[in-house]
């Protein structure tokens, strides 16, 4: 199975972005030209993984479909991205049409939240919140106090929320706290600049931001009292994803424009940078209590492999692919579970597993 066709499957999970304040699929390629608020990255030293398999469980939906479950809940996204279908305690269905199109889920042991998005890019995404102790449904759409705007990044752990917005023609980042109702511009790109690829973690949220330059040049870094900090070590101009973690920060790099699939990924320890080695990009996702990412295989004859990076410093290899050729998507959190799709000539699964 190709890359293209992998990822229009797992498109209902993609992140998306932003500038100015126009969607953008993926950040403009890397610059030559380093910010200069960025640091000059420290040396790292490899590490290489341990088998530690989690105990699988198919999800019993084809790979077509996207699944991701925890807590109890399970949300399936149908092919077409038309129809999210909740399965729990409190059973309902989130309906797309025509023009809008589920572009994200997200799940955690509190709340879920599936956004549609405009397929024209012209009207402000909306999204549904549910409540999964009561049930209860809101809904944010360009309308709401701190509106939601045409595309943009999302991301949710526990009752923290973030997401895209416009404040005074500024692109912004919002934050919600589910739990108390309340939401506010957290931090605003420079003019003409964007950002993507959020991520919420108990210990911050990070993003991805871009300038209007061309080619543009990526910075990670953390939003904390509406202040962008870009992270220690990240190489100029060719960060990814990251994760601000309670032991340090993970994060990814794509070093060759040409090839935007294949990223680096390096962690901060007590002792230093370390490199965790190939990743496949925009895969890098934290998840009760470690930060996960998919690496394609490497040689001919090897598996594909989901690697699990925790705050003790245990990196682990915690899935891989049966025989032959395969590609896996993205791990997809659910707060107590994570779950991925492997397409393998072997025979494509869905699995989820359970996280201690």
């Amino acid at each position: 199975m190709t890359r293209p066709l992998l990822a229009a499957l797992a498109g209902v999970l993609a992140l998306a972005g932003c500038a100015d304040p126009e969607p953008a699929a993926d950040p403009p390629a890397p610059s030559s030209a380093p910010p200069a608020s960025s640091a000059s990255p420290s040396a790292p030293t490899a590490v290489e993984p341990e088998p530690a398999l989690l105990a699988w469980e198919p999800t019993r939906r084809p790979v077509e479909e996207t699944v991701i479950t925890g807590g109890g809940w399970t949300i399936t996204v149908d092919e077409e991205r038309s129809l999210a279908t909740v399965e729990g305690p409190t059973p309902l269905t989130i309906s797309g049409d025509k023009r809008f199109r589920i572009s994200d889920v997200l799940l955690d042991t509190s709340y879920a939240v599936v956004v549609t998005s405009d397929s024209l890019e012209e009207k402000p995404a909306v999204a549904t919140v549910i409540d999964l102790a009561t049930g209860r449904r809101t809904r944010l759409d360009g309308r709401s106090d701190v509106p939601t705007t045409n595309g943009g990044t999302w991301a949710l752990h526990g009752t923290r929320l973030v997401h895209a917005t416009v404040d005074g023609g500024a692109y912004c980042l919002a934050e919600r706290d589910l739990a108390a109702g309340t939401a506010a511009v957290s931090w605003c790109a420079e003019e003409r600049q964007g950002f993507n690829n959020a991520q919420v973690t108990p210990a911050g949220v990070t993003v991805l931001a871009f300038d209007d330059q061309r080619p543009s040049c990526r910075t990670l870094g953390s939003v904390v009292d509406e202040v962008f900090e870009p992270l220690a070590d990240v190489t100029e101009c060719q960060g990814w994803q990251g994760a601000t973690t309670d032991a340090g920060t993970v994060w990814s790099v794509v070093p060759n424009d040409n090839n935007l699939d294949a990223a680096v990924v390096r962690a901060w320890t007590a002792d230093g940078v370390v490199e965790l080695g190939p990743a496949t990009a925009g895969t890098l996702t934290w998840c009760a209590g470690a930060t996960y990412f998919v690496r394609d295989p490497q040689a001919p004859g090897e598996p594909a492999r989901l690697l699990r990076w925790t705050d003790a410093g245990t990196f682990e290899i915690v899935y891989q692919s049966r025989g032959g050729q395969a590609f896996l998507t993205g791990p997809r959190c659910g707060g107590d579970r994570i779950t991925i799709s492997a397409f393998a000539e072997s025979g494509d699964e869905q699995v989820s597993a359970p996280l201690g």
